[in-house]
């Protein structure tokens, strides 16, 4: 594969052996209810809608009844909850033997801690053991701030109430169901002794808050950080996984979140050649304009940025803009509690920053003050630590991105460096003192790399941390890897749930304040792709979206009816609601769902995780449970409620702009430039909300309404196009043109032509174009040739040529997709 995702061929013991990159992939979500086997059941199935590959979560062995395999605790084995390796070399041969291929999950960034620590052997050596253990050098410790031991926020109480329920047992200590291990020769000490004399300290959780001195995912110590950077480690977890690729168990690879990585791009070079250039999409969430790397040597992103400009063509900015003026009035929200995107955003960003990663924030600011003080640069010394942190601070909170990618004496790519530049630039002008403000230079310096190091360099690997502290080289890494753990929890656990006038454009990879996309944007996203990344992963829905893409669409229709559901809101009210915002967010959140009378045993949860992410009332950690049940009850009560009927017989109303919408995301979805990913059961209509909502085990098939036949319909016509003409839509060779309508109502169409040989119009805003009287006298000019239907609409295949009325373009359907001139093209 080249830097930018072209296939090669894979070196084996036979000989090179043609790689092939998906022309579709299809997202299974394997667990204990799901396992290899039910997965081999359906392949049949799936190999007959059109796939090339199915995409499978999390292989190896992990906490023992994960959902969902990201709490890896043994990268050596296959997990035996799903059918061990045997089971996964079994669906392997039944998909090679139906003409698919596998593309695995992998998660590279940290492991579990799971409460019986002997699931994870390199953990428990280094619990045992201590620093000094060979096992050491596997996870991101900060030894010193411990005083050589590592802070175990696993007691439901503190130490001294805890050590009635404290008990040794075959050698290990015991805690509930946690079982830790000893260190050698303290067996027989009496408890506060024992406890005092490990390697590592037992303390309450609340305090992994603030003390927690282990790198870990975002802010859940019950995953740790592994360092890759270290090659030793990289083998390690990552032998496996080749060994699948190399003997060709599984065809590909998905990333999980490489912006945990001290050094990402670094990680997926080695990962590139250790696998022979194997098809790879990462993880990467990409702010709106934020290219990915070119350096990376991966086929793109897993798509969430095509998913923002999916969605984004489904909107009116001018309805949103009026729909945020009615969330307002309606529920009184101050401007920083979700009145304003960019006021909500940055408190959001404030808090979390100092105390749900306040641990975090504290390590850079010991390695601050240290690289300042042990600088060979006068100008860096003197710095008060309290300088430092806000400094620190005030620049993350500023920072519009997940992470830059600088390192030491390589600052980066100048949209790094500028993008620092201008974080500092606002944070200066926080300090009341321009004598202070200059710990903002210094900080922003060791986050560029450019400050000299007290010692020689180490003979070590480039970009591989040395053995023991070494903060100016490590610097950026570490300011790196807090910057995407606090973008992640501010904005997309906090803010996203804050800022709620629409529902659907607080998505991952979004931008709620502004989430329209015009169709000009969308062209030019398109052509970039195809350009430069064009077996990128895309996506509308995952297992991490908050709302299936389905879901999401329900919702779009409000932009272009905001007084109507304003209206609502009004004659609803928020009668039994704990507040007004908790009433507006139920009411989409129904909506969205589209299950009337709605259930409470699907919006009851979901909720509760809204409010609590929100952080307004409760919290996670800080909970407040009469405010808990006032939301368990008002969603209950709103079941048979005249409200839940009047916004059922809403949903009814706009139910042909659903359709519209639907099926115009799903057919663009499948067309546009990159490798599209279906995640499972959404090639029928597909309406889940967040997890565990969206991770139930697939139901795959069966029947259903008129439009989840027609979308199911839709998504097999051009899968097997796609397949059985895959240079049309995937790699190099294929082309990217946009059409245009000519008209009143041009801006309602939305068309491109693929290769030359397929031809993508949909309707947009359907709602406004109806009001506005329709298509009137708008019409699309085609390219030359003459254009067959490819998808079956129930109604005879048409042939169409030159310049034709887009109402007669779409007199079928609020989409079509049409093909040039060959006949076995339109074939089923």
């Amino acid at each position: 594969m080249t830097a930018h995702g072209a296939p090669t061929a894979t070196a084996t013991a036979s000989g090179p052996v043609p790689v092939a990159a998906p022309t579709a992939t299809y997202r299974l979500q394997l667990q204990p209810d799901f396992p290899f086997a039910a997965a081999e059941e359906a392949v049949g199935r799936l190999a007959r809608l059109g796939v090339s590959h199915l995409h499978l979560s999390p292989v190896l062995t992990s906490v023992p009844g994960s959902t969902h395999g990201y709490d890896v605790t043994d990268h050596g084995r296959v997990r035996e909850e799903l059918g061990g390796e045997r089971g996964l070399r079994a669906l392997s041969a039944t998909a090679r033997a139906h003409g698919l291929g596998l593309i695995l999950d992998i998660v590279p960034n940290h492991m579990a801690v799971p409460a019986d620590l002997r699931l994870n052997r390199p953990l428990w050596e280094v619990l045992r053991e201590g620093r000094g253990s060979p096992w050491a050098r596997w996870f991101d410790i900060d030894w010193e701030s411990g005083d050589g031991r590592v802070l175990l926020p696993v007691l439901g109480e503190r130490l001294p109430e805890a050590l009635p329920r404290l008990r040794v047992e075959d050698g290990t200590l015991r805690y509930h169901d946690h079982v830790l291990p000893l260190r050698a020769g303290t067996e027989a000490l009496p408890l506060p002794g024992l406890c005092a004399a490990q390697h590592y300290r037992l303390a309450w959780w609340r305090l992994a808050r603030s003390e927690l001195n282990y790198r870990r995912f975002f802010t859940i110590p019950g995953l740790i950080g592994v360092r890759v950077e270290d090659p030793e480690v990289f083998a390690a977890t990552h032998r496996k996984v080749l060994q699948l690729l190399r003997e060709r168990v599984v065809d590909g690879l998905r990333v999980d979140h490489p912006d945990g990585l001290a050094d990402p791009g670094g990680y997926l070079r080695r990962l590139h050649r250790e696998s022979g250039g194997r098809w790879t999409v990462v993880e990467k969430i990409l702010a709106v304009g934020e290219p990915l790397p070119g350096t990376w040597p991966v086929a793109g992103t897993t798509g969430y940025d095509a998913l923002h400009h999916v969605d984004g063509l489904f909107l009116d900015p001018a309805g949103h803009a009026r729909l945020a003026d009615a969330y307002r009035a309606f529920t009184g929200a101050a401007p920083d509690e979700g009145g304003d995107w960019e006021a909500t955003r940055r408190r959001a960003a404030h808090h979390v920053v100092s105390h749900d990663l306040a641990a975090e924030l504290e390590r850079l600011t010991r390695a601050a003050v240290r690289a300042c003080a042990a600088s060979p640069d006068l100008s860096l010394r003197d710095h008060a630590p309290w300088a430092l942190r806000d400094a620190l601070r005030e620049m993350l909170v500023r920072l519009p991105v997940y992470r830059p990618y600088t390192a030491y004496r390589s600052p980066g790519a100048p949209r790094d460096a500028a993008l620092l530049q201008e974080a500092a630039e606002g944070a200066r002008a926080v300090f009341r003192l321009p004598e202070e403000a200059t710990a903002v230079d210094a900080v922003l310096r060791l986050a560029l790399g450019t400050v000299p190091a007290a010692r020689p360099e180490p003979a070590a690997c480039p970009g591989h941390p040395a053995p023991g502290r070494d903060d100016v080289r490590e610097f950026p890494a570490r300011f790196a890897q807090l910057s995407s753990a606090l973008r992640a929890k501010s904005e997309e656990d906090a803010a996203f749930y804050r800022y709620v006038p629409l529902l659907s454009a607080c998505e991952v990879g979004g931008d709620p304040g502004h989430p329209a996309v015009s169709p000009e944007d969308f062209h030019t996203y398109c052509a970039r792709l195809q350009r430069d990344r064009p077996l990128t992963g895309t996506a509308l829905s995952t297992h991490d979206t908050k709302r299936s893409g389905d879901a999401r669409a329900a919702l779009a229709v409000l932009t272009e009816c905001p007084e109507r559901w304003a209206a609502l809101m009004d004659r609803t009210g928020a009668e039994g609601a704990p507040d007004r915002h908790t009433a507006w967010v139920y009411r989409q959140t129904a909506l969205a769902l589209g299950a009337f009378p709605p259930p409470p045993e699907r919006l009851v949860p979901a909720l509760l995780k809204a409010v609590r992410e929100a952080g307004l009332h409760t919290t996670w950690t800080e909970t407040d449970t009469a405010y808990e049940a006032a939301v368990e009850r008002y969603v209950t009560a709103e079941r048979d409620s005249a409200g839940s009927r009047e916004l059922a017989s809403f949903a009814r109303e706009l139910a042909p702009h659903l359709r519209a919408d639907v099926l115009g995301a799903a057919l663009l979805h499948l067309t546009m430039p990159g490798v599209p990913d279906l995640y499972q059961g959404t090639e029928r209509t597909y309406r889940a909300l967040v997890d565990p909502d969206n991770r139930n085990p697939p139901v795959l098939g069966g029947g259903g309404d008129a439009l989840d036949e027609e979308k199911a319909r839709l998504t097999s016509a051009v899968l097997r196009l796609r397949a059985r003409h895959p240079g049309l839509f995937t790699g190099h060779g294929a082309t990217y043109r946009p059409l245009h309508a000519e008209g009143g109502a041009a801006g309602h169409c939305v068309a491109f032509v693929r290769t030359g040989r397929a031809l993508t119009a949909v309707t947009r805003l359907s709602l406004l174009l109806e009001e506005r009287g329709g298509w009137g006298g708008t019409a699309l000019t085609l390219p030359e040739g003459t254009w067959y239907d490819a998808p079956p609409t129930g109604a005879p295949t048409r042939a169409l040529a030159g310049t034709l009325p887009v109402s007669e373009l779409f007199a079928n359907a609020p989409v079509a997709l049409l093909v040039r001139e060959s006949a076995q093209d339109v074939s089923p």
